[in-house]
């Protein structure tokens, strides 16, 4: 709690890094680490055919993906560190002491991966032109730019499993036990085909945009399909693996990390339409591969949507699953570690705190009426601590009356009845209890007391928090 808290209670802090982080895996694994291999492959396969229509589709589709990886995906992959150093500070800052030389290492090979992109790119036309000596080294470049794709992917992943499931580390603090997490390599096999096919899905689509419609378009589409399909099964296997290799607990929390608390039992139905989604993006890529003239524009935009909405979901769970933590066993989500929680459920979270958050003249308003100007300031000074352990304790994840806000929660299960301290409290002390998926309170019994007279107040102020980003904070003096 050395941190002043960044907060948006409309949309939710977790909507921030989710939006960001989906938009860079989509780009990532479909225009980088899976579709410049298929580029080089679309080159080489050029120059043996002695067919320079396909040297011109792969340097068009090239193209789009430079531009796009170098803006959206440069900007989002900046965005992550960003958001998540805002929102999260103290799980990012221990990452960081884990994987200090992992996350450098990736550095230089993203360092390395830009100058190959760019010297790809920009080489393309000069090199093609000064023969096949100088093409085949293009190619031999295309490829080094896939495989160094794969390896940033291939490090990055290994912290996300990490974030899952630490296994050995928790024991021994190694680094070489964390990159080796029991879900790192599952992982990485079931990302790596993942992103071939959602490559060969987007260039199935863009060839339909860079080709006439003629003879040619229907060898490109039916030798794309091909690639598509050839690793199809490999993500049905390593899918499998997997799933496999995820905890139990953290499985139990599938049905909620579909959608929400409210379509936790619409599980069954979802893993049905993601079959489906499944057997109709292989559908059209049989089509592309034996009756690709019968293929009409529209009927590349469901498998093309159809795979983005499953990569945005996969990452939707993986995220979720892991809750009550943010890093599996060792850090709960609202960023406090597990072994701290015997200290501050004896001395509280508030004294630990630097920074309060004050109340603004909104959140003021609401407050019973008939108090004495005395008895209003008290209970100003409760519902202001009381804030403190909701922004120190929940914010991370909820808000107050936004997404996955308190209100609505407090709402669904207590109804109009007053949301006293006796209530909520004696709820959120055995929550974890219930809901597997949420942290067990931190605090001490008189901040749980606090944090109720909070809750309350919000069932009749329906102001917005503002975060310390725009209504800045107060630092706590020490106790003397």
């Amino acid at each position: 709690m050395d941190f002043p808290i960044f907060h948006l209670d409309i949309l939710g802090n977790r909507w921030l890094i989710a939006t960001i982080a989906i938009i860079h895996v989509l780009v990532n694994h479909g225009l980088a680490v899976g579709m410049m291999p298929l580029v080089a492959a679309m080159e080489w396969y050029g120059q043996k055919k002695g067919d320079s229509r396909w040297d011109a589709l792969a340097y068009r589709i090239l193209f789009v993906s430079f531009l796009v990886t170098t803006t959206v995906g440069a900007l989002t992959g900046v965005g992550i560190w960003l958001s998540v150093s805002l929102v999260n500070p103290y799980s990012i800052g221990s990452l960081i002491r884990v994987f200090f030389w992992a996350w450098f290492t990736e550095w230089l090979v993203f360092i390395t991966e830009v100058c190959l992109i760019l010297a790809y790119t920009l080489s393309w036309k000069k090199w093609s032109a000064r023969g096949p000596e100088y093409k085949t080294k293009h190619i031999k470049l295309g490829f080094a730019l896939g495989f160094f794709s794969w390896v940033t992917m291939a490090i990055i992943v290994a912290i996300l499993g990490f974030m899952m499931d630490p296994g050995n580390w928790l024991a021994d603090r190694s680094f070489w036990t964390g990159v080796m997490n029991p879900l790192y390599l599952p992982q990485l096999a079931f990302r790596t085909p993942l992103a071939a096919s959602l490559a060969g899905t987007v260039a199935m689509f863009l060839i339909l945009f860079f080709t006439k419609k003629d003879g040619f378009r229907l060898e490109a589409l039916r030798s794309v399909g091909l690639w598509t399909l050839f690793f199809a099964p490999f993500i049905l296997i390593t899918g499998w693996w997997y799933y496999s290799s995820v905890p139990e607990a953290m499985k139990d929390n599938l049905g909620v990390s579909l959608g929400t608390l409210q379509f936790a039992d619409w599980q069954d139905k979802f893993l049905r339409i993601a079959l489906f989604t499944v057997v109709t993006i292989l559908g059209v890529v049989q089509v592309a591969i034996w009756r690709p003239h019968r293929l009409p524009k529209i009927a590349l935009i469901v498998p093309f949507a159809s795979i983005l909405w499953m990569t945005g979901h996969f990452e939707r769970v993986r995220e979720f699953i892991r809750k009550p933590y943010i890093i599996g066993q060792y850090m709960y989500a609202n960023g406090l570690r597990a072994e701290d929680y015997a200290l501050l459920q004896r001395d509280g979270v508030l004294a630990y705190a630097t920074y309060s958050n004050p109340l603004s003249e909104d959140e003021q308003s609401g407050l019973p009426e008939g108090l004495t100007p005395a008895e209003q300031a008290a209970l100003l000074v409760e519902i202001q601590q009381g804030k403190d352990v909701f922004m120190d304790t929940c914010s991370r994840c909820h808000t107050s009356h936004g997404v996955n806000g308190m209100s609505v929660h407090l709402q669904r299960m207590f109804g109009d009845q007053q949301w006293t301290p006796e209530l909520t409290a004696g709820y959120i002390e055995n929550m974890h209890y219930a809901q597997p998926f949420m942290p067990p309170f931190p605090g001490n019994k008189e901040e749980l007391w606090l944090l109720g007279v909070y809750l309350e107040h919000l069932q009749h102020n329906k102001a917005t928090i503002p975060g310390s980003q725009s209504a800045g904070v107060i630092v706590n003096r020490p106790p003397q």
